[in-house]
């Protein structure tokens, strides 16, 4: 047996890299054999015959990383290179966060139609199974799966109102994750600070999460707050976790706002005594101090409702304008909101400053450049928010069950993302900043324990039985870095930039990055979830 596996021929072989295989235990010695899409062999091969045969010396070899929120599921289709997760290894993400690329309607695509203008991106699917149809077509360079969004199915059985749903459109909308689940979704996820999924109350995502868990999916969630209701945001967590008798992925885990500083270690507490008690709760979290998200995001809850349009009509109400600004001012820190992102050139003249900065610009206080930069650009301003405290990010990093995510979509510093001119460094440079900053400079783990929490550790909460360790017969998603030199290159002033120390990624068998260089392979696919 022995014999024949030496004759045969492999299409890949890396050879002599120190193998870190995804589960955490020190690294080995070996080569990695690869045919097709999949590990066929590692040991010894040097007599071995190969098509290619890649000499990786002092270089770690890992199983590709998973991103845990990866946010490209559009992103994908404009620029399939997906060029910023590719260079930082990243093989494979899930994405769907309370909003999904499917099911859809009409108001959903109205919802979006400046964003999908500006990259002239059409939507001709309605449910998932197009989706992935798209997808394929797109021919994506990493590997996607997604989760169907509780916000996604209450927009379409109930619009964007502030509304609960009856026993009719309940069933409606479980109708319709059951559907997604049985499209290839992974589970069912909940966005609950942003609209319209913050209208919806515990009982209705217990009910759509029973129907994930039917399934054999997870239910993963952007919780109520992360700031000085956090307590009751886990809570509420724990209870889905508990009725629906569903596994939990709580999202980009922080605790945020100066005054909640130093709490990191309470949250870590109460879900330590949740998977105690038996609930099957685990986390994700980016390597940062800041968050991103919507300018948005900030506006009331009420003032969203009936969605895009009818929250610019209230800003543009002297009365309601002048509600939403004493709601606003009292908890706003401006000097900590960095802006990102914008569609209009207008307002896109303002990215690159903070928004108290740009309030003086413009002749504001704050809160008034806030309302009127959301208006102006229709709900398309992303920002930074500097809300997070160093000691809080490590001692929350440092858990075996938190795992890593990016939260943000895949760009490029060329192509058609480039324009946005800005963006959170944690788009570009994550898992080198797990790797070689956490791991490796300040020791918070060992880098064998990084490329768990980055492999095999996702791969388990998603219940992916082919992905995330090194073994023969899983599909050969694998990345070479050099734990000596791997960093993050990326920051907030000039965040569009490569990672470095990360020469080779292969993504089922194809080498898609080459001693550094794009190759013009893209052999991602779509992940279907099977029950």
């Amino acid at each position: 047996m022995i014999a024949l596996l030496c004759a045969a021929v492999f299409d890949l072989i890396l050879s002599g890299g120190r193998v870190m295989d995804g589960t955490g235990a020190p690294w080995f010695r070996a080569d990695v054999g690869i045919r097709a899409d999949t590990i066929a062999a590692i040991g010894d091969l040097s007599q071995s015959k190969a098509r290619r045969r890649v000499r990786l010396g002092d270089l770690a070899l890992s199983p590709g990383f998973i991103d845990l929120l990866g946010q490209s599921e559009l992103n994908a289709l404009i620029d399939p290179r997906e060029e910023s997760k590719v260079r930082q290894g990243i093989s494979t993400e899930l994405t769907g966060e309370g909003i999904s690329p499917a099911p859809t309607n009409a108001a959903w695509i109205h919802e979006q139609e400046p964003w999908l203008r500006k990259y002239r991106l059409k939507i001709d699917w309605t449910d998932l199974s197009g989706y992935f149809r798209r997808l394929q077509k797109a021919r994506p360079s990493i590997n996607e799966a997604l989760l169907v969004g509780a916000g996604q199915v209450r927009g379409i059985v109930l619009g964007f109102k502030d509304v609960q749903p009856d026993d009719k459109q309940l069933a409606r909308m479980q109708k319709l994750v059951d559907a997604a689940m049985r499209q290839g979704a992974f589970g069912v996820s909940s966005g609950l600070i942003y609209q319209p999924g913050s209208f919806a109350r515990t009982p209705e995502l217990i009910a759509l999460a029973k129907i994930a868990a039917k399934h054999g999916g997870i239910y993963a969630t952007h919780i109520r707050s992360e700031s000085k209701k956090i307590a009751d945001a886990l809570e509420e967590a724990f209870t889905i976790a508990r009725e629906a008798r569903v596994p939990v992925e709580i999202w980009h885990l922080k605790i945020s706002g100066r005054a909640n500083w130093g709490r990191m270690k309470e949250v870590i507490g109460r879900i330590e005594a949740a998977r105690a008690a038996g609930l099957d709760v685990t986390a994700d979290m980016y390597p940062w101090i800041a968050s991103a998200n919507g300018l948005d995001a900030s506006i009331p809850d009420w003032a969203h409702e009936g969605g895009v349009d009818a929250m610019v009509a209230r800003i543009r109400d002297p009365a309601q304008r002048a509600k939403m600004i004493r709601e606003i001012d009292p908890e706003l820190h401006a000097e900590d909101i960095l802006l990102l992102s914008a569609v209009n050139p207008e307002v896109k003249k303002l990215v690159g400053k903070r928004l108290d900065a740009a309030a003086r610009d413009l002749g504001k206080t704050p809160a008034e450049a806030l309302v009127d930069l959301v208006a102006m650009d229709r709900a398309n301003v992303g920002v930074a928010r500097f809300g997070m405290s160093e000691e809080d990010v490590r001692l929350g990093l440092s858990q075996p069950w938190v795992a890593m995510d990016t939260d943000y979509g895949a760009m490029a510093i060329d192509g058609p993302f480039a324009a946005e001119g800005s963006a959170h460094p944690r788009a570009f440079a994550s898992t080198a900043r797990i790797l070689g900053h956490y791991a490796r400079d300040e020791r918070l783990f060992s880098m064998e324990e990084a490329v768990r929490k980055m492999t095999s550790l996702p791969a388990r909460r998603l219940g992916l039985q082919d992905r995330g360790l090194i073994r023969v017969g899983m599909k050969a998603d694998l990345v070479a870095f050099d734990p000596a030199t791997v960093r993050d290159t990326a920051t907030f002033e000039k965040p569009m930039a490569y990672p470095e120390g990360i020469p080779y990624v292969v993504v089922n068998g194809k080498i898609v990055l080459d001693n550094g260089k794009r190759t013009k392979e893209r052999p991602g696919r779509p992940l279907r979830h099977l029950p």
